[in-house]
């Protein structure tokens, strides 16, 4: 029998609601046959399915006096994460899914995340710095991540080694992550296409948006917000600017209600 998979995200704060959990745990439901476990990192419990394992979020290990958690993301990297193993897919709250997720877990490799700059449209000011915009290249957008739990303990050994110094060198959490991929020879990204981004991939750019709805590139298999507008405005019924139109969304609504 095939060991189960696990899927995880981590909701703390306010920003995010059980409703948003449960949302993407019904999302998961219906688009992975294979076996698997959702498992809900959170500092509060309540409104969650109850097919969602709840488990309290994994501690950073920040040395005391050191209250910055924004970078908690980095604690899934821990040795031991919940008394889970094997494989896992990380999902942010704030995304869609919109077709089989069995790829992300087939792909054969160790490592694999969003290539950022997927997300986005060029930026050629950027090549005034060749050295920055090879970084910022290189970059994975930790939103959509597989890896195997406890294999990459020392991402978060690096942080919590100086996490001063780690956070006056790299703006994000990610950027960092990213930086002890690749010198361990880890960092990979998915194939481009399978994730997107609702702004850049799925409304028609500038003007061509006021005759033409949003729709899903062929192959997409997960929407984002990356940057703006975020999902909520978007669901609220808004994000449009002057020179962009957001039409008609309600595949997308589909596939987020369910």
């Amino acid at each position: 029998m095939t060991e189960p998979v696990s899927v995880i995200c981590m909701k703390w704060g306010t920003l995010y609601s059980a409703d948003d959990v449960n949302r993407l745990f019904r999302q998961v439901r219906r688009h992975l046959s294979r076996p698997h476990r959702f498992v809900c990192f959170t500092d509060d419990t309540s409104g969650l399915d109850s097919g969602i394992e709840a488990q309290p979020l994994p501690e950073l290990g920040l040395p005391e006096g050191h209250g910055d958690t924004r970078w908690r993301k980095l604690a899934l990297f821990r040795r031991d994460l919940g008394g889970l193993r094997g494989t896992a897919l990380f999902l942010d709250i704030d995304l869609v899914v919109v077709d089989d997720l069995s790829p992300f877990f087939d792909l054969p490799g160790d490592f694999f995340i969003i290539r950022d700059d997927d997300l986005f449209r060029p930026k050629p000011l950027r090549k005034i710095n060749p050295e920055r915009d090879a970084f910022l290249h290189s970059v994975g957008n930790s939103s959509v991540f597989r890896f195997e739990i406890g294999a990459h303990d020392y991402i978060l050994d690096a942080y919590l080694a100086d996490p001063a110094a780690a956070t006056a060198r790299y703006e994000i959490s990610q950027q960092f992550q990213s930086a002890q991929l690749a010198e361990y020879g880890y960092l990979s990204y998915w194939p481009r296409g399978w994730c997107v981004s609702f702004k850049n991939d799925c409304v028609p750019r500038n003007l061509l948006s006021y005759v033409k709805a949003p729709g899903l590139p062929d192959g997409a298999k997960i929407v984002l917000f990356a940057g703006e507008p975020k999902m909520a405005d978007v669901f609220a019924g808004g994000g449009h600017r002057w020179y962009r139109r957001i039409g008609n969304i309600g595949w997308l609504r589909r596939a987020w209600e369910g």
